[in-house]
This record gives C-alpha cells, sequence and structure tokens, in this order.
C-alpha cells in the first residue's frame, strides 16, 4: 500500500478522535486524559496511539476514545476466518474505536468503530485493504423516538453509497452484537461491516468517513435530550446488571477485543470499552409491566426502526 492512503487514514482518523472528545469533553464539563503510548522494540507489533479517557464524569462515568495504529509480522486468527488466504499475512492496522458509558440510566451506552487493515499475500503480490466499521446503540431504558433517530442517522450516512447498503449493515450489526450464548440483542443496533473492500480503496475510505462523521449526530441529541431525567436506585441497579451482559459479549463475541489481545496489542487501550462499575445476579428477570420488562421484550429484539 502506498504511504499516501495510509497518511489519510492517519490523519481523518486522528481528528475524528479529537472532534468527538471534545463535543463529548464539553457536554460533560471534564476534559479528557489523553495517554499516548508507543509499542517497545522487539514486541510482536510495532505502532503506536493515542488513547482517551474521561472517567468518573457527571455526565459520563467512563467515556474512552482510542486511536491505534499498529502494524505485525502475521495476521491474528480473528483477522483471516473470512480470508484464509492471508493467514499468516503482515499486515497494517489503524483505526479509532469508542464506547462511552453514561451515569444516568436513562442515556444509553453507545459504541462507534471506523479501521482500515493492510495485508501483504505471504505469497506474493499486491497489498490488499479493508475497511470496517459501525455504532450501535445500547439503552437501558427503551425510548423509540431515540432508536429512531439514530437509525435514520445512520441510514442518511450510508445513503450516498448505495440503497443496499443499510438494510445490509443493520442486519449485520443485529446479526453480530447478539449474546449468542444468551440468545439476546445486546442493545438496539445500528449499523456494522467487516472485510469491506467492494466499492475499491477510495469508495471504502469515503463510506468509512462518513460513518465516523455521523456518530455525534446520531448520539449527542439521545444525550441531551435524556442526561436531566430522574433516576433512582432501582434504575441504576438495573443499569448495572445490564452493564453486565455488555461485558459479556466485549469478551466473549467481540472480534475486536479478540484480534486486539492475540496480536498483542496494548491491554489498556483494548478493554477501555469495559465499564466502571457492573453486577451479575444469578437468573434475575424483569417484573412484567415494568419499563425494564418493556425494554427486554420491545427493544432488544430485531425491530425496522425505520
Amino acid at each position: 500500500m502506498s504511504p499516501i492512503p495510509t497518511v489519510t487514514m492517519r490523519e481523518y482518523l486522528l481528528g475524528l478522535q479529537q472532534r468527538i472528545t471534545s463535543a463529548i469533553s464539553e457536554i460533560d464539563g471534564k476534559a479528557f486524559v489523553s495517554d499516548g503510548w508507543e509499542k517497545a522494540p522487539g514486541e510482536a507489533l510495532q505502532g503506536n496511539g493515542i488513547t482517551q479517557i474521561l472517567e468518573d464524569g457527571p455526565v459520563f462515568e467512563r467515556a474512552g476514545c482510542g486511536f491505534s495504529h499498529v502494524s505485525g509480522p502475521k495476521l491474528p486468527p480473528s483477522a483471516t476466518q473470512h480470508r484464509p488466504e492471508l493467514a499468516g499475512a503482515p499486515f497494517e492496522a489503524m483505526g479509532v474505536s469508542l464506547v462511552f458509558h453514561p451515569r444516568n440510566p436513562y442515556v444509553p451506552t453507545v459504541h462507534m468503530n471506523v479501521r482500515m487493515i493492510t495485508a501483504t499475500p505471504v505469497n506474493g503480490g499486491e497489498p490488499v485493504s479493508w475497511f470496517g466499521g459501525g455504532m450501535d446503540l445500547t439503552p437501558y431504558y427503551g425510548f423509540e423516538e431515540d432508536a429512531v433517530h439514530f437509525h435514520r442517522t445512520c441510514a442518511h450516512a450510508l445513503a450516498p453509497f448505495g440503497a443496499d447498503k443499510y438494510p445490509r449493515f443493520k442486519t449485520w450489526c443485529d446479526d453480530y452484537f447478539c449474546n449468542k450464548h444468551r440468545n439476546e440483542q445486546r442493545g438496539i443496533g445500528g449499523v456494522f461491516y467487516d472485510d469491506f473492500s467492494e466499492l475499491g480503496f477510495e469508495g471504502g475510505l469515503a463510506m468509512t468517513q462518513a460513518v465516523g462523521d455521523a456518530f455525534l449526530h446520531a448520539y449527542l441529541p439521545i444525550v441531551q435530550r435524556r442526561l436531566a431525567t430522574h433516576y433512582g436506585e432501582r434504575e441504576r441497579q438495573f443499569q448495572l446488571y445490564r452493564r453486565g451482559r455488555y461485558v459479556e459479549f466485549n469478551l466473549v463475541w467481540d472480534r475486536g477485543t479478540h484480534f486486539g489481545l492475540q496480536s498483542g496489542g496494548r491491554s489498556e487501550s483494548i478493554l477501555l470499552s469495559m465499564p466502571p462499575l457492573v453486577r451479575w445476579a444469578y437468573n434475575e428477570k424483569p417484573i412484567p409491566g415494568t419499563p425494564e420488562h418493556r425494554l427486554v421484550h420491545e427493544f432488544l429484539v430485531r425491530r425496522d426502526w425505520l
């Protein structure tokens, strides 16, 4: 891969990270701590990144947004399960990934990721690049207007790249962000795509940038609408319980987490998605007729939100 596209993607990602963290800091009133890092010589991965973290803020209990740009001698298994011809290929990967855990249970948790991977086949040939990304929303209390707004923003961002993109990526998101061991969706979904190269490098880059640029439009209006909602101990305990499901997905099913850990990535940055507090309870089930029951049975199901 030529240096110019790599520089273009890196500059975009660094700018995206700064735009997002600045907007979140403005809402919260607390600044992100910026933790720059670089892999030491001799480690399995080489590269650098910036982890930005906000903890114990009045609005966000924990908000992490990380940029990384690394290269390694061979792709880990999590990256080649759909591309067996690239098994063992040297690679370069860069991306921005974020997870924001609000304090108020009426404000949903959100995840967004945009990334690019380039690999050089071990038996020769031109480097192969592909993109991945998307965003998804995980509410603790369901509001239809929030879900509709989030999905409409995703659909609008993808519309210039083909009428098929939003419905395909929405279904992909529902399939991916599912705790299969519980047969339960993680949240109300959004869009997700991986191993994407069908539009070529320029098309894939433009689409990925459109997804990244849409994030603040998708999430901030929901935060502003819900952050002053009164809540009590009942809502707080339900939020902590549902966060347990979030942790289960990230550790058991998430390919991004597996990729980072399998490739020798920086654990603190990879696990920035974890909530600061969480609880598990044996066989706890919401009482029928409650908002908690409504979340599970009306929102954590696959729906056409448009």
